[in-house]
């Protein structure tokens, strides 16, 4: 009974650390979204018109971020854009792995040192996600390599 609890606390812990790293890039939006919707409840438009503000706005922030970053050329402006959703990532990332360190340790120091490390990782993962929408440049992609010399992609036959 004892191998099955920790053979299932493993697989949890997993399933968390996963969770955590494939909703990274959702945590700007979750939090403009959460604090649009609370604002809206508070001042009187009652539930539904908090899930819906909520739900709208979320979507608009990931949806306008994740235009913004695939469309500008500049890498500067690409850089500020990523850590405007990799930030709060990993602050996210930082709570959630000092929590679950907490589970099994003690120690603050290891905690706080687990907790740094997933916070790095859950940052860059939000940013390489964001950049997962940035289309090729021209002449790079599935299609095959260009060639200068001849005009033509490498895969294509004479």
């Amino acid at each position: 009974m004892l191998g099955i609890g920790i053979v299932l606390s493993i697989f949890g812990l997993g399933f968390f650390c996963w969770l955590l790293f494939t909703l990274a890039v959702y945590a700007l939006p979750f939090l403009a979204g959460l604090s649009a919707g609370l604002a809206v409840f508070h001042s009187g438009a009652g539930v539904i018109g908090g899930f819906v503000v909520g739900f709208l706005v979320g979507g608009a922030i990931l949806a306008l971020g994740q235009i913004a970053f695939a469309t500008t050329r500049t890498p500067l402006i690409r850089v500020i854009i990523g850590l405007l959703y990799a930030v709060p990532a990993a602050v996210a990332g930082y709570q959630v792995l000092f929590a679950l360190a907490g589970i099994g340790m003690s120690n603050s120091g290891w905690q706080t040192a687990f907790a740094v490390v997933g916070a790095i990782v859950s940052g860059c993962t939000a940013f390489s996600r964001l950049a997962l929408f940035v289309p090729p440049p021209a002449g790079q992609g599935a299609g095959g390599a260009y060639s200068p010399a001849d005009g033509r992609l490498h895969d294509q036959s004479h």
